[in-house]
């Protein structure tokens, strides 16, 4: 119930495994749009400019997604994010934890285009690849059953542990 409050896809049927992939990718996505973009648009342009961008990512969050409907609304919000920079970030932080900082720019950099997305795809790599996992594959969205392309390697299996692995890297990108 509460992972269907931060992710798009539906989340009434999952398995456990599921759920840890749907809240590692949402965490690796979200330190792109919630933490590095606005902190860097701050940076650059101050308050205005860090709100001129959470404004155009939410335009991208609500109606950004890639169907029928809403197929071009948010394409321009989407190609605006910083999300390039980010697997650099991410790498060092791999590091310093210890983690595979070398597999995740190498995964961040090969699949950055395997995602609908044109920026989820870079940091769930960064983080696929830190952590030795895969990402992505079937979901269900808005009752139709859509399948992304898989993400990093599966040299192992998702644990719940990845959860706060993937919040670790997280804090420590930020």
């Amino acid at each position: 119930k509460q992972l269907s409050y931060i992710v798009g896809r539906d989340t009434t049927s999952l398995s456990e495994n599921e759920i840890i992939r749907a809240t590692v990718e949402t965490v690796a996505e979200n330190t792109v749009d919630g933490i590095i973009s606005p902190m860097m648009y701050g940076f650059i342009g101050g308050p205005v400019l860090a709100m001129a961008y959470k404004a155009i990512n939410t335009l991208d969050s609500m109606v950004g997604y890639k169907n029928e409907k809403y197929g071009d609304i948010g394409f321009a919000s989407a190609k605006i994010i910083p999300a390039r920079i980010t697997p650099f970030f991410m790498m060092i932080a791999s590091f310093i934890l210890g983690f595979n900082s070398k597999k995740s720019i190498k995964i961040a950099m090969r699949d950055r285009k395997n995602h609908k997305s044109p920026n989820c795809a870079y940091a769930e790599g960064a983080v696929a690849g830190a952590l030795e996992v895969q990402l992505g594959g079937t979901n269900m969205y808005f009752g139709e059953k859509v399948y992304k392309p898989t993400i990093g390697d599966k040299d192992r299996e998702l644990e719940a542990e990845d959860i706060l692995r993937t919040n670790k890297i997280m804090y420590l990108t930020s």
